[in-house]
C-alpha cells in the first residue's frame, strides 16, 4: 500500500525563500521520491500558518507529513500540536530544519536548493517508517523526600510544605541547620547565622506547615526503587533513645553522665557526655545517646540520665532500636553539603601536628560563643594570640590536590579579619594567598574592610609546597621563614562529602569529575541529576555560598512542585528504547552505558529492560547493543537508513 506523504515547504517569511528557491526543490525531488503533493506557505508558525495547515490535513488527508521549515527546536512541539489538533497522530511527521542548515549558511541559490531538496528527500524516505507512538500516563505521588537539612534542605522543604504538599526530611546528624547553625557570623554582612536561620527553623518545627514535614533525625536512605513520580525509599532511622515528644530538653540528664568523649560537632577540641545535646541553642532541642560511648553498651546498667531526669520516668528509652521505615514520593531532592579537603595531607603546614594550627571549621567554633571556650580566643596553652597567620587556597587551584577554586574561602577569611579585630583588636592578621576572589554586589566590600584593618597584611605566594610551618620556643610558630603566628588557620578546599559516593550507589545518580553531584546540564538544568525526578542542591554540586545554597533549595522546590501534583498524572514521551527479550544475552552493556540510569536486568530471566520513564530516548544503548537487541522507537534502524539513502541519492543527482 503506498502511504501518501505530502511536504510543505515554509518560505518563513523570506529568510528561507530569500536564498532557496522551492520550485528547484520540487523538481529535484521528482526523481526517486515517493512524495505525494509538495506545498508551500508563507509563514508556518503563525496563526494562518497553523490553520492552514490544519486545512491541509483535513483536505488532503496525508498518510505522512514533512514540513521543510526552521530548527525542530524552535516549532516541532508547535506543529506536533497542529498534527494532534487535526486528529493525525504528531508522530507520523518530520521535520527539516533548512533554516539555519542551508539558507542561513549557503549564499549560492542552487547550491543550497539542492542541498535542501536533499535533506527533504531523506525526509521523505525517513518518514514512510515512522510509527504513530503514543503517549502514555500514569499516577504520580504528591510528596517530596529532601535528604539533608542544611539551609537548602531547609528551604526546599519549607516551601513544598506551605503548598499542603508532605515531605520526608531525612538528616543524618541529630540536629538540623547544617553547618551554618555551627557559625558565630557568615558572610558577607556578618549576621549571626543561628539567629538568621531561626525563623526558618521555627517555621519548621512548629508553624503552620510544620504537620506537612516529617523529621527524621539520626537517619540515612539505605535503598531507593521506583521512578519520577513513583520512588519508594527505604531509610534507616539510628534510636535517639529520648522521647522526642515528650523531653523538654532541660539538660538534667546529661550533667549526670559519668563519660567523656570528643565532641565532633567542635572538630574534637573539647569533649562531650555520652549523652548529649549536640551544642547549646541545637534543634531539636533534645538529648541523643551515644551508645557506644555509654556504659551500658559495656554490660553495666548505669541508669543515672533516667534517673536525673525531672519528668520521672520513660523519657529515656534505652530499649529504643533501629528501624527501617518507608516513604513513597514523587520526587528526591538531595541536599547533604559538604566537606573540607584534608589539609593534613599537605605536611608542611602543619595540621595535626601543630597544637594551634586549625582548620577554617575548627576556627570558626573557637569563635563561636557555643564552641569549646565560648568564644573567647585562645591558644591550647590558654594564652592570646598576638599574631595569626590564616593561609587561603590550601588545596586549591593546584594540580597536585584541587584544582578548582571553592568560591568561599575568601570570603570566610576576611570575615576571620573582621571578627579577630573586634575580639582582639591588636592582634596582627596576615593573610597569605594564591589568588583572592570577592564576587557579587556586597563582597568586595567585605574585602575593602578587612584590607583596611591597620593590623591586616596580604601576602600572595604561588604554590603551596613553598609555605612551610614550623614551632619555635614558646609555641609561637614561624610561616615562609618571616612570619611569626601564635595561630595558623588554614582555608582548605570545598571538597564532597565523605558519604556522596555511598549516596550516590543508593540513588543511582552519577558523579562529575571532582566527587560532587552531576547535574544534568551545568548551565541550562544545574539542579537536576541525570536520574529524572531527582535534585541536586547546595554544595553536594558544588561548593558555593549559603545564598546560593538557598536559591538552589527554591529552584528544586519549584521544579518538584510544578512537576508532580496531586490529582495529576504523568505523561511518558514516547520515544524511548525498547529491548527484543528474545535477542538479549543480558550482557549489561546497556546498563552500563545509559546515562539516565533507565535500563535494568532481571534477576530471573537476566535480560535487560527499559524504564520508560526514565528513558529519554538518546540511543546510546540502541548504538551500544552487541547483538541488535535494543531499538529506538521513532530512531528506528529502517528509518535512519532510509534518510541517509534518501539524502546520498539526491546529491548524487545534483
Amino acid at each position: 500500500m503506498r502511504v501518501k506523504i505530502g511536504v510543505y515547504f515554509c518560505n518563513c517569511g523570506g529568510n528561507i525563500s530569500g536564498k532557496v528557491d522551492s520550485e528547484l526543490v520540487r523538481r529535484a525531488l521528482e526523481t526517486g521520491c515517493d512524495w505525494a503533493y509538495f506545498k508551500t506557505c508563507e509563514l508556518m508558525c503563525s496563526d494562518d500558518g497553523k490553520a492552514y495547515l490544519r486545512g491541509e490535513i483535513a483536505a488532503e488527508k496525508p498518510d505522512r507529513i514533512v514540513i521543510a521549515a526552521c530548527s525542530p527546536r524552535e516549532h516541532e512541539n508547535t506543529f506536533m500540536r497542529v498534527l494532534s489538533g487535526a486528529g493525525m497522530n504528531p508522530y507520523l511527521m518530520q521535520m527539516v530544519n533548512i533554516r539555519e542548515q542551508v539558507a542561513w549558511v549557503t549564499p549560492d541559490v542552487r547550491l543550497a536548493s539542492l542541498k535542501a531538496a536533499a535533506l527533504i528527500k531523506g525526509a521523505v524516505k525517513r518518514v514512510a517508517f515512522h510509527k504513530p507512538l503514543e503517549m502514555k500516563s500514569i499516577e504520580m505521588s504528591p510528596d517530596v523526600m529532601v535528604i539533608g537539612a542544611g539551609p537548602a534542605g531547609l528551604k526546599a522543604a519549607l516551601t513544598i510544605a506551605q503548598t499542603g504538599r508532605n515531605v520526608t526530611l531525612v538528616e543524618k546528624r541529630a540536629v538540623i541547620g547544617g553547618q551554618p547553625v555551627l557559625y558565630e557570623e557568615v558572610f558577607p554582612n556578618l549576621q549571626c547565622a543561628p539567629c538568621m536561620l531561626e525563623p526558618m527553623l521555627d517555621e519548621i518545627l512548629h508553624g503552620d506547615y510544620a504537620k506537612n514535614i516529617e523529621i527524621l533525625t539520626l537517619s540515612e536512605v539505605v535503598e531507593l526503587y521506583g521512578f519520577y513520580g513513583n520512588f519508594i525509599a527505604k531509610i534507616r532511622k539510628t534510636p535517639r533513645y529520648a522521647d522526642m515528644n515528650q523531653c523538654i530538653g532541660c539538660g538534667e540528664c546529661i550533667e549526670v553522665c559519668p563519660v567523656d568523649v570528643k565532641n565532633e560537632f567542635n572538630n574534637g577540641l573539647d569533649s562531650r557526655k555520652a549523652i548529649s545535646l549536640s551544642f547549646a541553642g541545637a534543634l531539636p532541642n533534645v538529648p541523643f545517646i551515644d551508645m557506644a560511648a555509654c556504659l551500658r553498651a559495656r554490660g553495666e546498667d548505669c541508669r543515672l540520665c533516667d534517673e536525673a531526669c525531672p519528668l520521672g520516668g520513660g523519657i529515656i528509652l534505652y530499649d529504643d532500636t533501629e528501624e527501617i521505615v518507608e516513604r513513597r514520593m514523587g520526587a528526591v531532592i538531595v541536599a547533604v553539603g559538604a566537606s573540607l579537603y584534608d589539609a593534613g595531607l599537605i605536611s608542611n603546614l602543619g595540621l595535626g601536628r601543630l597544637p594551634d594550627v586549625y582548620t577554617s571549621f575548627e576556627f570558626e567554633r573557637l569563635l563561636s560563643s557555643t564552641g569549646p571556650t565560648s568564644g573567647q580566643l585562645l591558644t591550647r596553652s590558654g594564652r592570646t594570640p598576638r599574631s595569626i597567620a590564616i593561609i587561603h587556597c590550601v588545596g586549591s587551584l593546584d594540580s597536585k590536590h584541587k584544582e578548582y577554586c571553592s568560591g568561599i574561602c575568601c570570603q570566610y577569611a576576611f570575615k576571620f579579619n573582621l571578627m579577630v579585630g573586634h575580639k582582639l583588636p591588636d592582634t596582627q592578621i596576615h593573610h597569605l594567598h594564591k589568588e583572592l576572589v570577592y564576587p557579587g554586589k556586597e563582597e568586595y566590600f567585605l574585602y575593602k574592610r578587612a584590607k583596611e584593618n591597620p593590623n591586616a597584611v596580604f601576602i600572595q605566594y604561588k604554590d603551596i609546597d613553598t609555605l612551610c610551618v614550623t614551632e619555635k620556643e614558646n609555641g609561637i610558630m614561624i610561616v615562609n621563614s618571616s612570619i611569626k603566628a601564635d595561630m595558623v588557620v588554614l582555608c582548605p578546599a570545598v571538597v564532597p562529602s565523605k558519604d556522596i559516593g555511598k549516596l550516590n550507589e543508593t540513588l543511582g545518580t552519577t558523579v562529575d569529575m571532582f566527587g560532587f553531584f552531576e547535574e544534568l546540564h551545568a548551565t541550562l538544568d544545574p539542579v537536576m541529576a541525570k536520574v529524572r525526578g531527582i535534585y541536586i542542591a547546595g554544595a553536594c554540586q558544588s561548593p558555593m555560598s549559603i545564598q546560593q545554597a538557598i536559591t538552589q533549595g527554591m529552584a528544586t522546590a519549584g521544579y518538584a512542585l510544578s512537576g508532580i501534583v496531586g490529582g495529576k498524572r504523568l505523561e511518558i514521551e514516547p520515544i524511548t528504547a525498547s529491548v527484543d527479550a528474545d535477542r538479549c544475552s543480558g550482557c549489561r552493556v546497556c546498563a552500563l552505558v545509559c546515562p539516565y540510569k533507565a535500563i535494568g536486568v532481571g534477576q530471573e530471566t537476566g535480560k535487560s529492560s527499559v524504564n520508560e520513564v526514565l528513558c529519554e530516548g538518546c540511543g546510546t544503548c540502541v548504538a551500544a547493543c552487541p547483538a541488535g537487541a535494543i531499538n529506538g522507537n521513532h530512531f528506528t534502524n529502517d528509518a535512519i537508513l532510509a534518510e541517509i539513502e534518501g539524502v546520498l541519492a539526491c546529491l548524487n543527482q545534483g
